[in-house]
């Protein structure tokens, strides 16, 4: 399934400056029966974004109208737990096309770059740096540069390196999944079919 091209993007940010969140908290085991990929958003972090009356829970962040974007900020080891690909499909199907951490588990990681969300990891010091300009004012924006490998804190134009494959990199630069990767190679997959036949 093809999604977005990412080149440049340039967004304020969600804050979830929290620890260890697992799978299973970024999507419920309750909400896995669909096999579609749409409808998850809502209920990305669902059993923290509402109480058990289905009330919201007012001082989750993603509940916070000062806060906007399309980069979440997390704490580090982001997505550890189980391996469910549905976790990737909510925080894209919220609208989140990046997801920036100082570490993340590598199973979500690589689900990240499979569906479109690129995880880019920090140093712990950068990331605290991130945090306290989304504190000072939550309008501020980030810029991340996909041929470049750099995130930018565009109010005081410190950048850090991150690092992913050339093989995501070009897939998320034109928006191919593995499969639009084959599809799109599908004429030199025959030619060189055609030319070593028997």
């Amino acid at each position: 399934m093809a999604y977005d091209k990412f080149k440049i993007l340039n967004s304020s940010a969600v804050p979830l400056n929290i620890d260890n969140v697992d799978t299973d908290q970024i999507i419920p085991a309750r909400f896995l029966k669909a096999t579609e990929r749409i409808g998850f958003g809502d209920n990305l972090f669902r059993d923290w974004r509402y109480n058990s009356d289905d009330s919201k829970v007012e001082s989750f962040p993603l509940n916070n109208n000062i806060f906007k974007g399309k980069i979440l900020v997390a704490g580090k080891n982001f997505g550890c737990g189980s391996s469910r690909e549905h976790a990737v499909w909510a925080i894209y199907d919220y609208g989140f096309r990046a997801v920036v951490s100082s570490f993340f588990a590598d199973i979500f990681k690589n689900n990240c770059l499979n569906i479109g969300v690129l995880p880019i990891q920090v140093s712990d010091s950068f990331l605290e740096e991130i945090f306290l300009e989304i504190e000072r004012d939550s309008k501020n924006t980030f810029e991340i540069n996909l041929e470049n490998q750099e995130f930018k804190i565009k109010s005081s134009n410190k950048k850090e390196k991150f690092d992913i494959s050339a093989y995501k990199k070009s897939n998320m630069s034109n928006g191919f999944d593995d499969i639009d990767y084959l599809i799109n190679k599908k004429d030199k997959i025959s030619a060189f079919s055609n030319k070593t036949r028997y």
